[in-house]
Protein backbone atom coordinates (compact mmCIF):
# COMPACT_ATOMS: atom_id res chain seq x y z
CA UNK A 1 0.00 0.00 0.00
CA UNK A 2 2.82 2.37 0.91
CA UNK A 3 4.46 1.86 -2.50
CA UNK A 4 1.20 2.62 -4.39
CA UNK A 5 0.44 5.28 -2.74
CA UNK A 6 4.15 6.96 -3.80
CA UNK A 7 3.60 5.82 -7.17
CA UNK A 8 2.67 9.32 -9.03
CA UNK A 9 5.58 10.94 -7.61
CA UNK A 10 7.87 9.90 -11.25
CA UNK A 11 4.89 11.23 -13.41
CA UNK A 12 4.90 14.83 -11.38
CA UNK A 13 7.19 16.00 -13.17
CA UNK A 14 5.33 15.59 -16.42
CA UNK A 15 2.32 17.15 -15.49
CA UNK A 16 1.33 21.00 -15.00
CA UNK A 17 -2.03 22.60 -13.35
CA UNK A 18 -3.09 25.89 -14.92
CA UNK A 19 -6.41 26.97 -13.08
CA UNK A 20 -8.97 23.69 -12.80
CA UNK A 21 -7.07 21.77 -15.40
CA UNK A 22 -4.19 19.36 -14.98
CA UNK A 23 -2.29 18.34 -18.25
CA UNK A 24 0.27 16.20 -19.25
CA UNK A 25 3.32 18.76 -20.65
CA UNK A 26 5.27 15.87 -21.73
CA UNK A 27 3.79 13.12 -23.27
CA UNK A 28 6.78 11.44 -24.77
CA UNK A 29 8.57 11.32 -21.47
CA UNK A 30 5.68 9.96 -19.97
CA UNK A 31 5.63 7.13 -22.39
CA UNK A 32 9.26 6.57 -22.00
CA UNK A 33 9.04 5.97 -18.34
CA UNK A 34 5.92 3.46 -18.85
CA UNK A 35 8.53 1.62 -21.18
CA UNK A 36 6.41 2.23 -24.17
CA UNK A 37 7.93 2.82 -28.14
CA UNK A 38 5.87 5.74 -28.37
CA UNK A 39 4.46 6.03 -31.90
CA UNK A 40 1.10 8.55 -32.23
CA UNK A 41 -0.17 6.78 -34.90
CA UNK A 42 -0.82 3.98 -32.54
CA UNK A 43 -2.71 5.88 -30.06
CA UNK A 44 -5.98 7.25 -30.37
CA UNK A 45 -7.33 10.83 -28.21
CA UNK A 46 -10.52 9.78 -26.51
CA UNK A 47 -12.07 12.89 -24.89
CA UNK A 48 -15.34 12.12 -22.64
CA UNK A 49 -17.34 14.04 -19.78
CA UNK A 50 -18.75 13.71 -16.77
CA UNK A 51 -20.93 14.96 -14.27
CA UNK A 52 -18.33 15.74 -12.61
CA UNK A 53 -15.33 16.31 -14.94
CA UNK A 54 -14.09 16.26 -18.52
CA UNK A 55 -11.14 13.89 -18.89
CA UNK A 56 -8.88 13.47 -21.83
CA UNK A 57 -7.10 9.86 -22.19
CA UNK A 58 -4.75 8.20 -24.79
CA UNK A 59 -5.95 4.84 -25.82
CA UNK A 60 -3.73 1.83 -27.33
CA UNK A 61 -5.06 0.61 -30.82
CA UNK A 62 -5.80 -2.64 -30.29
CA UNK A 63 -6.18 -1.89 -26.57
CA UNK A 64 -2.55 -4.10 -25.09
CA UNK A 65 -1.64 -1.12 -23.06
CA UNK A 66 -3.63 0.56 -20.13
CA UNK A 67 -5.18 4.06 -21.45
CA UNK A 68 -3.22 7.10 -20.37
CA UNK A 69 -4.51 10.34 -19.00
CA UNK A 70 -3.90 13.38 -20.47
CA UNK A 71 -6.16 16.15 -19.17
CA UNK A 72 -8.97 16.22 -16.19
CA UNK A 73 -10.79 19.06 -15.40
CA UNK A 74 -13.52 19.88 -13.14
CA UNK A 75 -14.47 22.96 -13.95
CA UNK A 76 -14.62 23.18 -17.49
CA UNK A 77 -18.24 22.17 -19.41
CA UNK A 78 -18.66 20.16 -22.44
CA UNK A 79 -18.04 23.36 -25.09
CA UNK A 80 -16.52 24.27 -28.08
CA UNK A 81 -14.08 26.31 -25.83
CA UNK A 82 -13.24 23.70 -23.26
CA UNK A 83 -12.58 21.70 -26.54
CA UNK A 84 -10.05 24.36 -27.64
CA UNK A 85 -8.33 24.82 -24.44
CA UNK A 86 -7.62 21.28 -23.63
CA UNK A 87 -6.17 20.50 -26.96
CA UNK A 88 -3.60 23.79 -26.83
CA UNK A 89 -2.72 22.20 -23.54
CA UNK A 90 -1.82 18.53 -24.17
CA UNK A 91 -0.14 19.87 -27.58
CA UNK A 92 -2.48 17.77 -30.00
CA UNK A 93 -1.20 20.14 -33.09
CA UNK A 94 2.05 18.44 -32.28
CA UNK A 95 1.26 15.08 -32.31
CA UNK A 96 -2.30 15.34 -34.43
CA UNK A 97 -3.65 11.86 -32.90
CA UNK A 98 -6.95 10.17 -34.63
CA UNK A 99 -9.86 10.89 -32.44
CA UNK A 100 -12.54 9.25 -30.55
CA UNK A 101 -15.09 10.19 -28.83
CA UNK A 102 -19.38 10.71 -28.75
CA UNK A 103 -21.11 12.62 -31.26
CA UNK A 104 -21.68 15.73 -29.24
CA UNK A 105 -18.20 15.59 -28.57
CA UNK A 106 -17.17 15.43 -32.47
CA UNK A 107 -19.26 17.96 -33.02
CA UNK A 108 -17.85 20.16 -30.83
CA UNK A 109 -14.39 19.59 -31.72
CA UNK A 110 -15.45 20.20 -35.76
CA UNK A 111 -17.16 23.35 -34.83
CA UNK A 112 -20.89 22.51 -35.68
CA UNK A 113 -24.12 23.73 -33.67
CA UNK A 114 -25.37 21.55 -31.16
CA UNK A 115 -29.61 20.41 -30.83
CA UNK A 116 -32.06 18.79 -33.65
CA UNK A 117 -30.30 20.87 -36.53
CA UNK A 118 -30.80 20.56 -40.17
CA UNK A 119 -27.40 19.33 -41.64
CA UNK A 120 -26.29 17.66 -38.24
CA UNK A 121 -24.03 15.01 -40.16
CA UNK A 122 -19.88 16.02 -40.75
CA UNK A 123 -19.65 13.25 -43.21
CA UNK A 124 -22.56 14.07 -45.77
CA UNK A 125 -25.58 17.03 -46.10
CA UNK A 126 -28.18 14.24 -44.65
CA UNK A 127 -31.32 16.46 -43.97
CA UNK A 128 -32.41 15.26 -40.70
CA UNK A 129 -36.22 17.16 -40.52
CA UNK A 130 -36.60 15.59 -44.33
CA UNK A 131 -38.48 12.18 -42.78
CA UNK A 132 -39.72 11.07 -45.91
CA UNK A 133 -37.04 10.93 -47.87
CA UNK A 134 -34.82 8.77 -44.86
CA UNK A 135 -35.63 5.51 -46.04
CA UNK A 136 -35.86 6.14 -49.34
CA UNK A 137 -32.82 8.52 -50.96
CA UNK A 138 -30.02 6.32 -49.65
CA UNK A 139 -27.77 8.60 -51.34
CA UNK A 140 -26.65 12.33 -49.54
CA UNK A 141 -24.39 14.76 -51.11
CA UNK A 142 -21.01 14.29 -49.16
CA UNK A 143 -20.06 17.61 -47.17
CA UNK A 144 -16.92 18.88 -49.00
CA UNK A 145 -16.32 21.65 -46.41
CA UNK A 146 -16.84 22.54 -42.69
CA UNK A 147 -17.03 26.64 -43.17
CA UNK A 148 -17.92 28.75 -40.69
CA UNK A 149 -21.80 30.08 -40.94
CA UNK A 150 -22.94 27.59 -43.47
CA UNK A 151 -25.01 24.59 -42.85
CA UNK A 152 -25.11 24.49 -39.36
CA UNK A 153 -21.53 25.06 -38.69
CA UNK A 154 -20.77 27.71 -36.59
CA UNK A 155 -16.99 27.75 -35.17
CA UNK A 156 -13.98 26.99 -36.86
CA UNK A 157 -13.10 23.24 -37.47
CA UNK A 158 -10.63 22.54 -34.38
CA UNK A 159 -9.35 19.52 -36.09
CA UNK A 160 -9.71 17.28 -39.36
CA UNK A 161 -12.62 15.30 -40.14
CA UNK A 162 -10.14 13.04 -41.33
CA UNK A 163 -9.16 12.41 -38.15
CA UNK A 164 -12.02 11.04 -36.72
CA UNK A 165 -12.97 7.77 -35.68
CA UNK A 166 -16.84 6.88 -35.50
CA UNK A 167 -18.17 5.67 -31.94
CA UNK A 168 -18.78 2.29 -32.41
CA UNK A 169 -21.50 2.53 -29.44
CA UNK A 170 -23.35 5.28 -31.64
CA UNK A 171 -23.13 3.19 -35.26
CA UNK A 172 -24.79 -0.14 -32.86
CA UNK A 173 -27.82 2.76 -31.52
CA UNK A 174 -28.31 3.86 -35.18
CA UNK A 175 -28.61 0.27 -37.01
CA UNK A 176 -30.84 -0.91 -33.93
CA UNK A 177 -32.72 2.22 -34.34
CA UNK A 178 -33.27 1.33 -38.15
CA UNK A 179 -34.39 -2.07 -37.69
CA UNK A 180 -36.91 -1.39 -34.91
CA UNK A 181 -38.48 1.10 -37.40
CA UNK A 182 -38.43 -0.95 -40.13
CA UNK A 183 -40.07 -3.73 -38.69
CA UNK A 184 -43.52 -4.91 -39.92
CA UNK A 185 -45.66 -3.60 -36.64
CA UNK A 186 -48.53 -6.17 -37.48
CA UNK A 187 -45.86 -8.93 -36.83
CA UNK A 188 -44.99 -11.61 -33.69
CA UNK A 189 -41.64 -10.11 -33.83
CA UNK A 190 -42.31 -6.21 -32.91
CA UNK A 191 -44.74 -7.59 -30.27
CA UNK A 192 -41.97 -9.41 -28.86
CA UNK A 193 -39.96 -5.91 -28.31
CA UNK A 194 -42.82 -4.37 -27.16
CA UNK A 195 -43.50 -6.81 -24.50
CA UNK A 196 -39.69 -7.76 -23.10
CA UNK A 197 -39.01 -4.28 -22.73
CA UNK A 198 -42.40 -2.66 -20.59
CA UNK A 199 -40.73 0.23 -19.12
CA UNK A 200 -39.75 1.38 -22.24
CA UNK A 201 -42.21 4.05 -22.69
CA UNK A 202 -44.30 3.62 -26.56
CA UNK A 203 -42.92 6.36 -28.18
CA UNK A 204 -39.28 5.11 -27.73
CA UNK A 205 -40.02 1.76 -28.86
CA UNK A 206 -41.73 2.67 -32.15
CA UNK A 207 -38.48 5.54 -32.63
CA UNK A 208 -36.18 2.23 -32.51
CA UNK A 209 -34.37 4.15 -29.21
CA UNK A 210 -32.75 1.76 -26.58
CA UNK A 211 -29.56 2.20 -24.35
CA UNK A 212 -26.34 -0.52 -24.84
CA UNK A 213 -27.82 -3.08 -21.62
CA UNK A 214 -31.14 -3.26 -23.56
CA UNK A 215 -29.17 -4.05 -27.15
CA UNK A 216 -26.94 -6.58 -25.36
CA UNK A 217 -30.02 -8.30 -23.88
CA UNK A 218 -31.79 -8.94 -26.85
CA UNK A 219 -28.59 -9.64 -28.90
CA UNK A 220 -28.62 -12.59 -26.44
CA UNK A 221 -32.51 -13.64 -26.77
CA UNK A 222 -32.68 -16.56 -29.01
CA UNK A 223 -36.82 -16.39 -28.80
CA UNK A 224 -36.04 -13.15 -30.64
CA UNK A 225 -34.52 -14.60 -33.83
CA UNK A 226 -37.53 -16.76 -34.12
CA UNK A 227 -40.18 -14.74 -33.62
CA UNK A 228 -39.35 -12.41 -36.16
CA UNK A 229 -39.98 -12.70 -40.02
CA UNK A 230 -37.66 -14.58 -42.37
CA UNK A 231 -36.46 -10.85 -43.70
CA UNK A 232 -36.56 -9.57 -40.48
CA UNK A 233 -34.39 -12.19 -39.30
CA UNK A 234 -31.71 -12.17 -42.28
CA UNK A 235 -31.34 -8.49 -41.00
CA UNK A 236 -31.21 -9.32 -37.74
CA UNK A 237 -28.36 -12.21 -37.98
CA UNK A 238 -26.39 -9.63 -40.11
CA UNK A 239 -26.61 -7.35 -37.64
CA UNK A 240 -25.12 -9.48 -34.88
CA UNK A 241 -22.33 -10.38 -36.95
CA UNK A 242 -21.54 -6.49 -37.05
CA UNK A 243 -21.77 -6.00 -33.42
CA UNK A 244 -19.21 -9.42 -33.25
CA UNK A 245 -17.30 -9.14 -35.60
CA UNK A 246 -16.93 -5.23 -36.04
CA UNK A 247 -18.18 -2.69 -33.16
CA UNK A 248 -17.38 -5.37 -31.02
CA UNK A 249 -14.26 -5.27 -28.45
CA UNK A 250 -12.39 -8.05 -30.81
CA UNK A 251 -12.38 -7.27 -34.28
CA UNK A 252 -12.44 -10.29 -36.58
CA UNK A 253 -9.45 -10.70 -39.03
CA UNK A 254 -9.89 -8.94 -42.37
CA UNK A 255 -10.24 -11.69 -45.16
CA UNK A 256 -8.90 -11.02 -48.42
CA UNK A 257 -10.57 -12.95 -51.57
CA UNK A 258 -8.75 -13.22 -54.77
CA UNK A 259 -11.02 -13.79 -57.97
CA UNK A 260 -8.63 -14.96 -61.09
CA UNK A 261 -10.45 -14.20 -64.44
Amino acid sequence: MCFYRGHHEQFKDFFSQDGGVVFCNDVCSVMEVLGHEYNPVQWRLFIDSSEVSLKVVLLYNGNRFPSIPLAHATSLKEIYESMKLLLGKIKYYEFKWKLCGDLKVVALLLGMQLGYTKSCCFLCEWDSRDKKNHYVNKLWPKRTSLTSGEKNVVNPSLILSEKIYLPPLHIKLGLVKNFVKGMDKTCCGFEYVWNKFPNVSDAKIKEGIFIAPQIRELLQDKQFDEDVNETERNAWLSFKRICKDFVGNHKAAIRILCRTC
